[in-house]
């Protein structure tokens, strides 16, 4: 359970160092936009995207079991958080996250990192493709400026809500989120080195903010972001409190645990490395907990960021430290400007991100399993979309678990590639 970073570091030397540099940068830049809009897509704050970022992504990669995974909040997390913070408010959220990483803590002592395997793959695909069309439909309102005050969070009276709305769409956030998407698809396709995300969301906010378009920023909505950490504190803690978020803890630790491991070994594949999963537990277990005590978000591995970082030269998990440390850098010197992003701009690249989590180029592969599998796949997916992730998760694995005993046992793929978070 020996941190990785104790291992490459034996025989560190300047050229590593270097690739390390340019690839913790670039990452930064590609994880700086998405923190921001993750956050506020959870219903929390801007700057707790950037906290969770700084702090988690520190720790996951300073005390982890890969060498080149990235930390830090993903979209995932976007419908449990939003969830736990309509019913139990932020300073609950806070203690959940601190209940999640003492979870993982006691699950890595136990060396239980190696149980993600038994997690049935039609179950990871139906929530992730549920969590996908959940996020999507919680940005539709940024993407088109819709006037209304309050969106419910349940799904049907969602689209209800926002349905009626539909009058008051706005022409230039429309414009500002289409474009954000098209120049994000095309940086991709034919600039992949350059770190598009930044470069897309910059670009159509500058616009907003040069030609003074009526067009909600970051600013506008919650005024400006702090330029420094805050400090650590403790949540409010009660039995009967530790008793009510329980639930919630579970599934935080859950996902964190399923989406770390999943996304070191896509990590694996890329680099031709071995990682510790039980280290890598620990390390989301005390990332958990650091990012609940500077008020944070919920984190874990991310699989999209993880990819960057390999895409451009990240060696050793200094390229995630490195990666922490840039952001924290923009937050104590850049915060003001980071008040400029528009709110379009990102609802449309959380619904790009979603796009990617559902990973439509396998859908006609889903269609083409046993019909067991295409059932519990569905079944994962509406439970998701229409009742709960809680629900969606427990139910999923265990009948999943069900029909794997039925099929005495039958070994998980092996060339399952987890979703592009």
């Amino acid at each position: 359970m020996k941190p990785k970073i104790l291992t490459t570091l034996r025989d560190y030397d300047r050229e590593q160092f270097t690739s390390d540099l340019i690839a913790g940068v670039t990452v930064a830049m590609v994880a700086l936009p998405l923190s921001l809009a993750i956050a506020i897509a959870s219903g929390a704050g801007p700057e707790k995207g950037l906290v969770t970022a700084i702090v988690a992504g520190f720790l996951i990669s300073f005390l982890g079991g890969s060498r080149v995974q990235i930390g830090g909040p993903t979209g995932a997390f976007i419908v449990v958080v939003y969830g736990v913070i309509a019913d139990h408010g932020y300073d609950g959220l806070v203690l959940a996250t601190l209940m999640a990483g003492i979870i993982m803590l006691v699950a890595g002592y136990l060396r239980a990192g190696n149980l993600v395997a038994y997690v049935p793959e039609p179950v990871i695909n139906g929530f992730t493709i549920g969590i996908a069309i959940i996020i999507a439909a919680s940005q539709i309102k940024d993407l088109f400026g819709l006037s209304t005050t309050e969106v419910p969070a349940e799904f049907i009276a969602k689209m209800s809500t926002l349905w009626a709305a539909r009058g008051s769409v706005s022409g230039a956030a429309l414009a500002i989120g289409l474009t954000t998407m098209v120049l994000i698809v095309a940086l991709r396709r034919f600039a992949p080195k350059f770190p598009g995300l930044i470069i897309a969301v910059g670009v159509t906010s500058a616009a907003v903010a040069l030609v003074a378009l009526p067009v909600d920023t970051i600013f506008s909505r919650f005024g400006a972001l702090p330029s420094t950490l805050p400090t650590p504190t403790l949540p409010d803690i009660s039995i009967a409190r530790l008793t009510e978020l329980l639930p919630s803890a579970i599934v935080i630790a859950f996902l964190a645990s399923i989406e770390s491991l999943l996304s070191a070994m896509v990590a694996d594949r890329m680099i031709g490395g071995q990682h510790r999963p039980n280290a890598e537990v620990l390390a989301q277990g005390f990332a958990n907990i650091g990012s609940a005590l500077f008020g944070g978000l919920p984190a874990t591995g991310a699989i999209a960021r993880t990819a960057t970082n390999v895409r451009a030269g990240g060696k050793t998990p200094v390229a995630g430290i490195v990666h922490a440390l840039t952001i924290l850098l923009v937050m104590l010197l850049a915060a003001p400007l980071a008040g400029y992003l528009a709110m379009p701009a990102l609802a449309g690249l959380l619904i790009l991100t979603a796009w990617n989590m559902s990973e439509p180029q396998k859908w006609r592969g889903y269609l083409q399993t046993r019909v067991s599998d295409r059932v519990l796949l569905l079944l994962t997916l509406v439970l998701t979309v229409f009742a709960d992730l809680t629900i969606a998760i427990g139910v999923g694995v265990s009948v999943g678990l069900a029909l794997r005993l039925r099929r005495h046992g039958a070994a998980p793929e092996k060339d399952w590639t987890p979703p592009d978070r």
